[in-house]
């Protein structure tokens, strides 16, 4: 990949005998919103503190903007918000944002730009102290836009936020991207990421199973077949199939074929006696995919 701005190889991190991140290679492109996905406890918030130089690798490497994680040059250019944002219980939002910008060499205007961005204008005189976990959350965010950072290391962005909220900071975070900025955004929150993000890389148990666009990991269109009774259809479909694959999952028979089947597998529904509640072509969430791969992780 070209212009690539995160670049890791063999990232390593252990703590005793517990490896929390086992030699992850993720490379995140320029202008691009990478989701990095996995569980709580998957290794993605170690990793993102690793990348800005919060704790140091076991083994491996890693740069970010052409530079090692820590890098002053590069610290400049990253905006971050990683784990619980921390701030002054008893100053305003804007204080709080006032002396993280003092440090920067930032002034006034870069303060109530970050403010208006993450929607806190209106309540940047209250105390951080009488702020909801969402407001937290969306000054938390605002720091990391002090300045106009190249990159943005956002770690679950929306959490504590409301639906309405969560849609507002999605927005926002395809916005940067639509100005110039490369955003990694950790995540489990499968929706949000399938939204907004044009590559994922997911973890599980501290390793990176695949690195991939949305859509190459969601595939291609299947067929979606719920039928009653489903043990008597089931068997009928996979008779039809051939070399085809069909999958049972919580919604029905998930079929791996395109539309031109789709006359075939519901005469065999028909015939073998089951009642055919719906058919229709469909695509894999990346819900699905992702508790696929993680079975299949657990299973190896």
């Amino acid at each position: 990949m070209t212009d690539s701005i995160v670049v890791t190889e063999g990232l390593t991190k252990r703590y005793g005998a517990q490896t929390a991140v086992d030699a992850v290679r993720m490379r995140v492109g320029a202008g691009e919103i990478y989701g990095f996905l996995g569980p709580n406890g998957a290794g993605k918030t170690t990793t993102l503190r690793m990348l800005v130089g919060l704790i140091r690798p076991s083994a491996g490497r890693a740069t970010v903007l052409g530079r090692p994680p820590g890098d002053p040059a590069a610290l400049r250019r990253i905006g971050v918000l990683i784990e619980g944002p921390g701030f002054y219980p008893y100053l305003s939002g804007a204080d709080n944002l006032r002396v993280l910008a003092d440090y920067r060499g930032l002034g006034g205007a870069a303060v109530a730009e970050a403010l208006d961005r993450v929607g806190l204008t209106a309540r940047a005189g209250d105390r951080f102290r009488t702020y909801s976990l969402g407001m937290k959350q969306r000054l938390g965010v605002g720091a990391a836009l002090l300045g106009r950072p190249d990159l943005l290391i956002l770690d679950e962005p929306t959490n504590g936020l409301d639906p309405a909220g969560m849609a507002e900071m999605r927005e926002l975070i395809v916005a940067l991207a639509a100005d110039g900025h490369t955003v990694v955004l950790s995540s489990h929150l499968l929706g949000e990421v399938q939204e907004i993000c044009d590559r994922v890389g997911v973890i599980s148990g501290g390793r990176l199973l695949t690195e991939s666009t949305v859509a190459e990991l969601r595939g291609a269109a299947t067929i979606l077949l719920r039928a009653d009774p489903l043990e008597v259809a089931y068997p009928a479909v996979r008779a039809v199939l051939g070399a085809r694959h069909a999958l049972m999952t919580d919604r029905g028979i998930r079929i791996e074929a395109g539309a031109d089947l789709a006359p075939v597998v519901a005469r065999a529904v028909v015939e073998s006696g089951a009642r055919l509640l719906e058919l229709r072509i469909d695509e894999k969430s990346l819900e699905e995919v992702f508790f696929e791969m993680t079975q299949l992780e657990v299973a190896s």
